[in-house]
């Protein structure tokens, strides 16, 4: 799955063309829970992933395949939704009679008692022989609505697992964009000490040659001297902190920890620059979409029919019973003669049960049942109001991001002409080495501002997707890219 392909609006994916991804675990578009749980249902897991080409310079788009095959958490959601759907398929089950076909084999010996006169020691033995082949159906006809609540109790953790799936899955995406984005972080800040570096040598041969000018002093050429070397220092510090990414970005896909790994940045991407939401309309895509709620909107409707099904249990259940057999026997006795016999036999039965009387046990399964439905309904209102308050720090982070990147491009614009500026006045004599190094200095500062202040503006993006439940699903994106017309310094 190339980078172009991805159908995920995780920025700067967001201008790929639209087709339905494939999940690790899935083919097809599951991003609903019913689709979850119909993929569960039908599906089977596929092979882990663990092998990474250290050549290949993965897109983000590949890593998260990587990472919803290996990632243990992953497996164990779509386990869990299989089991749900098998489960439904269970409690369906329930409506179908259950036929069964058994045959015995017997050779019996018993002794009956026998009156004396007919059986001169009292007693007879007698021996049996038998063969019965059966065939025997019995039928659950009425059960006061109890098969229908559990089927719908089982559809709805099917529905609540189907959900666990997706918010597994996007937990697992928004993990692996944000090592791959700390990785590009740690790339750019690498680049940018290593252009300071270079910036700080060329300050040293500008004093070095003033000193041979006799227009500098040594102090002047031994203060250029230390900027470069904390200039190295900086670069082998960095390099090590780009290493420490490419470990924890391996990690994230659940490939043995490793800098063996490369990936291919995109750094022309456009940035987002736009939200194509209003800040209500992104709440109420949470509220609509969030998979973490739809879980718990399936949990309440769970214990809604757990409660029908406890309310079951005080009517009466009625069931049907029958059987058909052949019987062939030869006894044989130890006085007097009996018949053998080989006949059809069958027998019928409608049994009706109501339970008067049970010490109170389906009283406190329906009052623990309502109290369960309660719980799940104060649950999903927390849980309502914590969504809404990771969309308003979402929106509000994203603002400031795009701010922050418009301001550390100026800044970087303006130090670099600063730095220019003051590196020519000093060869010709009319600035000393001071101003120079402090330009110099925030340079450096503002270049490092400006790789944070872009990897921040991308995580951000992909943070208000994650936050509204739009992550790896089918929605128009809430954050829009758009090409930059200006020039990058």
């Amino acid at each position: 799955m190339r980078f172009h392909d991805m159908t995920i609006w995780l920025l700067p994916l967001a201008i790929a063309g639209w087709s339905p991804i494939v999940w690790a675990q899935c083919e097809g578009n599951v991003s609903t829970p019913r689709g979850a749980a119909d993929c569960a249902a039908t599906g089977r897991p596929r092979s882990v992933v663990s092998n990474v080409d250290p050549s290949h310079g993965y897109t983000l788009a590949e890593l998260i395949d990587i990472a919803e095959r290996n990632n243990p958490r992953a497996r164990v959601a779509w386990e869990r939704a299989k089991q749900k759907a098998d489960q439904l398929g269970i409690e369906r089950s329930a409506y179908y009679p259950i036929l069964a076909a058994d045959a015995l084999f017997a050779n019996e010996r018993i002794i009956q008692p026998f009156p004396k006169p007919l059986a001169p020691q009292g007693y007879t033995v007698n021996t049996i022989s038998l063969v019965q082949p059966e065939i025997s159906l019995r039928y659950l006809l009425f059960d006061s609505g109890k098969r229908k609540a559990n089927v719908d109790v089982a559809d709805a953790e099917s529905l609540l697992a189907g959900a666990n799936f997706i918010q597994a899955n996007q937990e697992v995406a928004f993990r692996v964009a944000t090592a791959y984005y700390t990785l590009v972080t740690a790339q750019e800040r690498l680049q940018a000490t290593r252009d300071t570096l270079r910036t700080a040598q060329t300050t040293q041969d500008a004093a070095e040659a003033q000193l041979r000018n006799g227009r500098a002093t040594l102090p002047d050429v031994l203060n250029a001297k230390a900027e470069t070397s904390q200039a190295v220092f900086d670069e082998e510090s960095e390099d090590g902190d780009e290493k420490l990414s490419r470990v924890g970005l391996r990690d994230a896909i659940g490939a043995e920890p490793s800098p063996d790994i490369t990936i291919d940045a995109q750094k022309s991407d456009p940035l987002p620059q736009l939200l194509t939401l209003s800040i209500d309309e992104l709440v109420d895509r949470a509220l609509t979409d969030r998979p973490d709620l739809l879980a718990q909107a399936a949990e309440i409707r769970a214990s809604a029919s757990s409660i029908k099904a406890a309310k079951a249990e005080f009517g009466p259940r009625a069931s049907f019973a029958g059987s058909a057999a052949q019987t062939s026997l030869w006894p044989s006795t130890n006085y007097g003669q009996l018949g053998s016999a080989s006949k059809p036999t069958w027998s019928a039965a409608l049994e009706i049960e109501w339970r008067i009387f049970d010490g109170g046990e389906r009283k406190h399964q329906l009052a623990a049942a309502e109290s369960k439905h309660r719980e799940a309904q104060d649950e999903l209102t927390d849980k309502r109001d914590r969504a809404a308050k990771e969309v308003w720090s979402a929106y509000i982070a994203f603002r400031t991001a795009i701010r922050k990147e418009e301001a550390a491009v100026a800044l970087l614009a303006s130090a670099n002409a600063s730095y220019s500026a003051s590196l020519e006045a000093y060869r010709f004599g009319v600035r000393n080495l001071i101003d120079v190094v402090t330009a110099e200095k925030q340079l450096a500062l503002a270049r490092l501002s400006g790789v944070a202040a872009r990897s921040d503006l991308f995580l951000q993006a992909v943070n208000v997707e994650y936050v509204t439940g739009n992550l790896l699903r089918t929605r128009p994106p809430a954050v829009s890219p758009q090409v930059p017309s200006r020039g990058k310094p």
